[in-house]
């Protein structure tokens, strides 16, 4: 659906200051249908890419090729777009405001009407179309923004922290939204920086950390890749024996909470057996993606 291919960028603060690079020869490609997550702590160069990408900054060099090999111009009116910031004319309505988008992909009036059936309820914006946007709240700007970004259907959606602003309802809205979109074969590609918003929606992640791709690929794979060979026992009180083989335990409240390698997991659990000791939760010592990410970043 996309490449980039060797993006590189640098920033100077001023003239006389030395050039700062944001993004190093960042490379990975997205395929139809993929939905994508895009994390990084804020700065570590998500913003200035999707702008690269979508033609509003200029990349010192490397290639973007959208569909193909074909550049973002020829391609703009089946992308969908909605940046970290929107920003919306306060004195026109909700409606104007879509149907004035609609207008710059050249849809008619009945084909903005039925993008607004479509999405506005499910995005529960429709209600406030008729109201002015100077009125809105943040969260209903962010809904209103997903619309525009959604009225001309098209077939790539690429969003800049797009859960920002949202209430817990709010956030749960749009991820169901990008759930039923990825069903309908869409291809999308959002950045964030809270890792479990991407984990609840995407199989693939692309980490980046100081303008650098440290990991691309699938989200279970980079989980299973950093989880350690221990499972972690929970018993109802400690023993001599169990805490010889384990290698870390505690006990909080007369529960035990042993951590034990795998290979030691059936011995484990018969000295337990053979004792009379009642185990109470037994689980493979595996990270949370969001602890697999930001470790991953702080190795490079």
């Amino acid at each position: 659906m996309f490449e980039v291919k060797d993006v590189k960028k640098s920033y100077k603060s001023d003239f006389w200051s030395t050039p700062v690079e944001v993004l190093s020869n960042v490379s990975f490609s997205i395929s139809k249908g993929q939905v994508v997550g895009f994390l990084g702590a804020n700065g570590a160069g998500k913003t200035t890419l999707i702008k690269i990408m979508m033609g509003f900054t200029k990349n010192d060099s490397g290639v973007i090729h959208f569909f193909g090999d074909k550049s973002f111009t020829d391609v703009s009116r089946s992308i969908g777009y909605l940046p970290e910031r929107p920003y919306f004319y306060p004195h026109l309505t909700g409606m104007e405001m879509v149907k004035f988008m609609g207008s710059l992909c050249d849809l008619n009036s009945e084909d903005i009407l039925s993008g607004v059936e479509k999405y506005g309820d499910r995005l529960k914006i429709k209600f406030a179309l008729d109201r002015k946007i100077k009125g809105y709240s943040k969260g209903m700007l962010q809904r209103l923004g997903m619309l525009c970004t959604l009225i001309h259907n098209p077939e790539l959606i690429i969003l800049d922290e797009p859960l920002s602003g949202l209430d817990p309802q709010g956030r749960k809205d749009i991820k169901d939204l990008l759930l039923e979109l990825a069903g309908e074969g869409k291809t999308i590609f959002f950045s964030s920086h809270i890792v479990s918003d991407v984990e609840e929606v995407c199989e693939k992640v692309i980490v980046l950390d100081k303008g650098i791709i440290v990991y691309e690929g699938n989200i279970s794979e980079l989980i299973q890749r950093n989880s350690s060979q221990e499972v972690i026992l929970t018993v109802e009180s400690e023993n001599d024996q169990l805490n010889e083989i384990s290698s870390s335990f505690y006990t909080v409240n007369n529960l035990t909470t042993y951590y034990v390698d795998e290979s030691k997991k059936s011995e484990f659990i018969k000295i337990a057996v053979d004792r009379n000791i009642d185990i109470l939760k037994l689980v493979k010592n595996s990270p949370s993606l969001e602890e697999v990410v930001y470790k991953t970043g702080r190795r490079h």
